[in-house]
């Protein structure tokens, strides 16, 4: 009863939350501060999934705010 452009959609957050759970965020400092590889091939794959600044999710993921 969904619609197939709606299916679409509701697979591309799924598929981008894999994505995002797959990530390899490195702590330093006794997890004080943490990284993010901008090489990092999942998550290119969920910024391109949702359509997000990739330099702003690697910003993002490691800081409080």
């Amino acid at each position: 009863g969904v619609k197939e452009s709606h299916q679409m959609t509701i697979f591309r957050i799924i598929a981008a939350i894999l994505h995002l759970g797959n990530l390899k965020i490195q702590g330093e400092r006794d997890g004080e501060v943490c990284s993010v590889s901008s090489e990092d091939e999942h998550l290119s794959n969920f910024c391109s999934l949702l359509g997000v600044e990739h330099s702003q999710m690697q910003h993002w993921l490691c800081h409080r705010m």
